[in-house]
């Protein structure tokens, strides 16, 4: 039997799991790292802290084995920047978190000097901070200089620890997360580097998902000499662990957000207003390699609404009571909850949109508010799937779904419903973290094709529409009316 480590470096904490040859998980290890904010909008990682996490994890992960581990697959969060010296592989200042928006100054002066249109076809993204470019280009501009200096995402970080300094590179799925990576020719955007002031020999090699990033060395705590083989980055691992292999595949992870990606084969659509344009894969095939690209939606607030149920309002002591209290009520009585907290994602992108609720009456109580918070991560993917429909002119034949919130069965018939199509939840509950084992899996032969390892996909519910289109066509209009109000409310005072 064939044992895979996976490492799911993710925002909060690192998890560490070894699959075997069935692709189940056999054993597993968690740590937590902190979280820094020196100011308002900061969000900062100490990338020592993870490495150590990663440590730990494995370490704890191997002591649990009869086995040996063939290989190594990693996923981690995306966009979080790291700067490193190579000759001492310890980093230059804290990294920089997808979350943090220091840089939104740096990307305004961008898109008024008109850089948005050249950007979204290079790179197939929109000008944020959200995205790892402004993030390098201010750390080194707040560090000394050095020829030394290594630039990379969290993976890049962990391959250049575990292989002892010997390997700097990346993934395509990471690599098309920076704002500095042409997705149409998979190189490094050269006028992108001068732009941001960024030397290509400073970034890391680009390789395929499944590709060779070299082996571990000595101070690894897995063990020297296991070869790491699979890279990508969080959301496109969980489409992956998905097996979402076919053109129109998608899935949604509901998390504190949600993201929802969708398969749309190996032809780049057209640049798509509330959509992003990433790389899924590439996957390395003898001695060629294939590109499969995604539409990506991100939503700002699923889980984040339970938690403001729960914290902020104190209608519910935990997360796990939400269901069984909207299950009280039939419906909502017309109430409507817009969770824009920070704003409004994919496909509105409305960052002075803020949060409303609509339709309150005497009659309203924690029931229907809480089932109006569970319809909203319904309505919100409903949104993004429908314009990933008219993008790709692809029809959607069923929804993959994982993350916190779709252990809800109430959420998952509500989705189905809005849909129109199946929603399927798999009994894994580390899909993430299962892409990474797969690619690594795929790339030394453990799996021979994609076709095998979508059998180790397991099916623990599926759900199908019950109320006729009509009726939903007519909830989500509501829905749309009060996503409407919502928008542009920060502006208007």
């Amino acid at each position: 039997m064939t044992t895979i480590l996976a490492i799911d470096a993710g925002t909060t904490g690192v998890r560490t799991l070894a699959v075997d040859g069935h692709g189940e998980v056999i054993s597993s290890s968690y740590r937590e790292f902190k979280q820094y904010f020196p100011e308002p909008g900061w969000v900062e990682h100490d990338a020592l802290e993870i490495w150590n996490s990663v440590q730990a994890t494995m370490a704890e992960v191997i002591s649990n084995l009869s086995e040996s581990v063939a290989a190594i697959g990693i996923t981690n969060q995306r966009e979080t920047a790291v700067v490193w010296d190579r000759k001492t592989s310890l980093p230059l200042h804290r990294a920089l978190v997808w979350q943090d928006r220091r840089t939104t100054p740096r990307c305004a002066e961008l898109e008024a000097d008109g850089l948005l249109p050249t950007i979204r076809e290079s790179t197939g993204l929109i000008i944020d901070p959200y995205f790892s470019a402004t993030k390098f280009e201010w750390i080194t501009d707040n560090i000394p200089a050095s020829k030394d200096v290594a630039l990379g995402t969290i993976d890049s970080w962990l391959v250049w620890k575990l292989t002892d300094g010997k390997v700097h590179a990346t993934d395509a799925s990471n690599a098309s997360r920076t704002m500095l990576f042409n997705i149409n020719d998979l190189h490094w955007d050269m006028d992108l580097l001068e732009l941001f002031s960024i030397n290509e020999s400073n970034l890391p090699e680009v390789r395929a998902s499944n590709g060779d990033f070299g082996q571990t060395g000595k101070e690894a705590s897995c063990g020297q000499g296991i070869p790491i083989r699979g890279i990508a980055g969080d959301q496109q691992s969980s489409l992956f662990g998905h097996a979402a292999f076919s053109r129109g595949d998608a899935k949604n992870t509901y998390g504190t957000g949600s993201f929802v990606l969708m398969n749309v084969g190996g032809e780049l659509p057209k640049p798509v207003d509330g959509l992003l344009s990433t790389v899924a894969w590439v996957l390395e095939d003898g001695t060629t390699n294939s590109v499969t690209y995604a539409l990506e939606g991100s939503i700002f607030s699923t889980g984040a609404t339970v938690q403001w149920l729960r914290d902020g309002l104190g209608i519910i002591s935990h997360a796990s009571e939400l269901e069984a209290l909207a299950l009280e009520c039939s419906d909502t009585g017309d109430v409507y909850i817009v969770p824009a907290f920070a704003g409004l994602g994919s496909p509105w992108w409305d960052p002075l949109a803020r949060g409303a609720i609509l339709g309150l009456t005497r009659g309203t109580g924690k029931p229907e508010i809480a089932r109006a918070v569970i319809e909203s991560m319904a309505y919100q993917t409903r949104d993004v799937i429908e314009s990933m429909q008219i993008a790709s002119n692809q029809e959607l034949q069923n929804l993959r779904v994982d993350g916190g919130a779709s252990v809800m069965n109430l959420l998952l018939q509500l989705q189905a419903d809005q849909l129109q199509v199946p929603v399927l939840r798999p009994k894994s509950k580390e899909i993430t973290a299962l892409g990474a084992a797969f690619l690594a899996g795929l790339s030394i032969g453990t799996w021979s094709s994609l076709a095998e390892i979508a059998d180790k996909w397991q099916l623990e519910a599926e759900v199908y529409p019950e109320e006729n289109s009509l009726t939903c066509d007519e909830a989500h209009a509501r829905w749309v009316e009060a996503v409407n109000r919502s928008k542009s409310w920060a502006g208007t005072s």
